[in-house]
């Protein structure tokens, strides 16, 4: 990811948790706070609930892939969680990165394009 880094400390995952704005939908759920260094910051969570290790890898790559394709179109200067559900491992990836994107929007997460 070009301009993203990685949230990796507990107690980042956790203000974003308490602080931050939220939206989800069956598949996944997506937490975002303004930065304080101004940089992007992403963070991927998915359950031991959701599956094994291969799913919940499968998932966790897919989400993250689905983030680099749509890096350019994000605002900058946020941190986002994402969160996978249960269902997840059973959505496309065309349903992950429509619900993602969806998402992005109802949290102003992406620059409006006129």
């Amino acid at each position: 990811m070009q301009f993203t880094c990685s949230i990796k400390n507990n107690y980042e995952f956790r203000r974003l948790y308490n602080a931050g704005k939220s939206a989800a939908t069956g598949h996944i759920a997506v937490y975002c706070k303004r930065s304080r260094g101004g940089k992007s910051q992403l963070g991927i969570t998915v359950s031991t609930k959701v599956g094994k290790a291969v799913v919940r890898n499968r998932v966790r790559r897919r989400l993250k892939e689905i983030y680099r394709l749509h890096e350019a179109e994000m605002r900058r200067g946020f941190d986002i969680v994402v969160v996978a559900r249960t269902k997840s491992p059973y959505a496309t990836y065309r349903q992950l990165e429509a619900d993602f994107l969806r998402l992005a929007d109802k949290l102003g997460l992406r620059e409006t394009r006129s």
